[in-house]
């Protein structure tokens, strides 16, 4: 089975796939140059998981309310905004 691109993974997957990563090198029984390798696609897992929470932030935050804070929709978020 081949590795799904970290570029193309859900948050949940990078989530998971992280998970997976911590893991194995809080287990110690990895290589060291196994764990460097790990280690480096844990870092850019970590990056993933940030953009997806930092999107899914700006989308909430571009709720769009009526008067008496019923939801109406959403605006495109825009910097800045």
């Amino acid at each position: 089975m081949s590795e799904i691109l970290i570029s193309e993974m859900s948050f949940e997957q990078a989530m998971g796939e992280l998970e997976k990563v911590v893991d194995q090198l809080e287990r110690g029984d990895v290589p060291l140059e196994s764990s460097i390798k790990l280690y480096e696609r844990g870092a850019e897992l970590k990056t993933k998981c940030e953009e997806k929470l930092k999107e899914a932030e700006e989308k909430v935050q571009q709720i769009t309310l009526t008067r008496d804070g019923q939801p109406t929709g959403t605006t495109p978020f825009t910097e800045g905004s």
